[in-house]
């Protein structure tokens, strides 16, 4: 739902804390806490709309995480750590469980990773489609070829690409404007700048990418049902890896024609 924290603070920190794995009354209770600074069961009851009868549950579960201490007095109050204090343990719990995850996975995976994926494989939403090119440029060995717009050029990408240049790859980049180019110039300075085959806010294109001559990317920004009115692009992504991968074919044609030709009119 993403209830937006300055118009409804209290929703919106229920609706996080219930991600991070609270039950309900037990994020009801913490964020009545918060806002109460200190409290008895009844007090809790009153603002949170948890029974009273189940606030002493949801402490027990708050207090076994470390956010909510208990004062053995008569009757019981109860303090809340501070926003602050509680998102770093909830930050240090979700780092912990990528952790744990990004182990768990790389031991399924197989002791030799499949170098090439045949055939053409799709990728929906811009997220999904970002992080499929920083894994390609965090991979490249010797070149990167990459044309985009300027919407989807962000702070992410370009210090991935900055840290390949440093790795001694070569990177040439093209389709977006002067101004973007001079900016990506003073965080790499060694790399190639060459312009469009077209004028791509004429067309739905959003990307197109070869890394190492073998893995290739290509994707389209278009109109999605699900998008929002801030956002209402949408973008869907092909890519394809190995020399046998025919995507890699056609835009390795493409790419050393461009190249060649800028080459040339330099």
């Amino acid at each position: 739902m993403n209830t937006d924290p300055t118009k409804d603070p209290q929703s919106a920190a229920i609706e996080q804390l219930e991600q991070f794995g609270l039950s309900s009354y037990a994020a009801r209770t913490f964020v009545a806490l918060t806002s109460l600074g200190t409290g008895t069961a009844r007090d809790v009851s009153q603002v949170s709309e948890v029974p009273r009868t189940r606030v002493y549950d949801a402490i027990d579960e708050l207090h076994d995480r470390g956010i909510v201490d208990v004062q053995q007095s008569s009757p019981k109050r109860f303090w809340a750590i501070s926003g602050e204090t509680a998102s770093r343990t909830f930050e240090h719990e979700l780092k912990h469980r990528t952790d744990i995850l990004r182990t768990a996975l790389t031991e399924l995976e197989p002791v030799e990773r499949q170098d090439e994926q045949r055939g053409v494989w799709t990728v929906d939403g811009q997220t999904a489609a970002t992080e499929r090119v920083l894994e390609f440029v965090g991979s490249a060995k010797e070149e990167i070829v990459y044309m985009t717009v300027e919407d989807l050029l962000t702070d992410d990408l370009i210090g991935a690409l900055s840290d390949a240049a440093e790795r001694g790859v070569s990177i040439k980049l093209g389709g977006v404007s002067k101004d973007v180019q001079e900016c990506i110039q003073e965080e790499i300075p060694d790399a190639t700048m060459f312009e469009s085959l077209w004028v791509w806010s004429d067309t739905p294109a959003g990307r197109l990418m070869m890394v190492d001559g073998q893995k290739t990317l290509v994707s389209a920004l278009v109109n999605g049902v699900d998008t929002s009115p801030s956002d209402p692009r949408f973008e869907t992504a092909i890519w394809g890896e190995g020399e046998t991968n025919s995507l890699g074919t056609v835009l390795k044609a493409v790419f050393t024609w461009r190249l060649e030709t800028v080459g040339m009119d330099s």
